[in-house]
């Protein structure tokens, strides 16, 4: 990709900025939280009840078979709300799908999209199916996900404080790790990569959704609080595109203050590193969809520990939220990536088929 192209991804903080801040429709009081960078979701109040709502798009892997496809494509879409600390309720997808993409296929990949739904309590209102000429895989279209909830459960995205502790979970490059060893398992076997690391690394794909996480986190924050904790869960994001340095330079942009992360307490699973290593990719810079970072009051740190470990969640504290501005990982600064690492690995991997 040349210097003055495009970057794949989202787009970058002066994009957002210079075009879609100052053209977001009408101004309306129901707008609680409004579109800004970085930032997963909005909140609106209806007839006094916090509606939580975020939009992603939609992707369809038939290599992964029709199952994890499913519950991945769900996964992604349901995280952005599920950090808000508002249980998830409605899901609403458009799906825009290439005229190869048969009727089982289809059927296959909703069964798993709707039976993950109904066993996080989601329904689904509404949505739009089609084939159409132009459309092509991985990316089939894009869902809206709302939560109802009350507005004083919601958590902001920019509820980071100085003083509070910045837990991590899973660790660094995992979503990457499972997802290329899922597809391209020969190529990181060519690289060097034993089979049973490509196995280890593969199975990664089944932690990449953060919803239950990120609810036990906020209901475990909120029982502190009753117990006496002067705050919970101040603040969570999901570690998607740019990976982990791009979600604690996004918590610390929205909430305009300094984090101090240090490498050896954040998890890291062996063969997600390993996974990234063959591809010479950096894990810390690459999409993992499944970590979530969360900004906690120290009376509330123990509580949401063990809150994720019950459920066998590796959960690291792995740093502090201070007065100032800017990320510091073992006492450097860090930047969030130009753009993710993971999408010219993509274009190198399918290539190589």
């Amino acid at each position: 990709m040349s210097d003055d192209a495009p970057r794949r991804g989202k787009v970058d903080r002066d994009t957002f900025e210079s075009t879609i801040r100052p053209a977001t429709g009408a101004a309306r009081d129901d707008v609680r939280l409004g579109p800004a960078h970085g930032v997963d979701f909005g909140v609106l109040n209806v007839a006094g009840r916090a509606v939580v709502c975020a939009t992603d798009p939609v992707s369809m892997l038939p290599a992964l078979g029709p199952e994890r496809a499913g519950r991945f494509a769900l996964a992604f879409a349901l995280g952005d709300v599920a950090v808000s600390g508002v249980r998830p309720t409605h899901f609403c997808p458009s799906f825009a799908l290439p005229p190869d993409v048969t009727d089982e296929q289809f059927a296959g990949f909703w069964r798993a999209v709707a039976a993950e739904c109904e066993a996080l309590g989601v329904a689904v209102p509404t949505g739009h199916t089609a084939r159409y000429p132009d459309a092509a895989l991985p990316w089939v279209g894009a869902a809206t996900v709302l939560g109802v909830g009350d507005h004083d459960d919601v958590i902001r995205p920019d509820g980071a404080r100085p003083g509070d502790r910045l837990l991590v979970t899973k660790g660094p490059g995992v979503e990457t790790a499972g997802l290329f060893a899922s597809l391209y398992p020969e190529a990181l076997a060519e690289r060097g990569l034993a089979a049973s690391t490509v196995a280890d690394a593969a199975a990664l794909l089944d932690e990449t959704s953060v919803v239950r996480d990120a609810l036990a986190a906020a209901d475990a924050g909120r029982e502190a609080v009753a117990a006496g904790a002067p705050a919970g869960v101040t603040a969570m994001h999901d570690a998607t595109e740019g990976g982990l340095r791009g979600a604690l330079c996004e918590t610390a942009a929205a909430a305009g203050v300094r984090i101090d992360a240090e490498r050896a307490a954040v998890p890291t699973a062996d063969a997600a590193l390993a996974a990234c290593e063959a591809l010479e990719l950096d894990p810390w810079a690459c999409t993992t969809s499944g970590t979530l970072l969360v900004a906690v009051d120290p009376g509330a740190v123990d509580a949401v520990v063990a809150a994720l470990r019950a459920r066998g969640t590796p959960v690291g504290d792995a740093g502090a939220v201070r007065a100032g501005e800017g990320v510091f990982v073992d006492g450097e600064r860090v930047r969030p990536p130009a753009e993710d690492a993971s999408w010219a690995a993509y274009e190198r991997l399918s290539g190589e088929e």
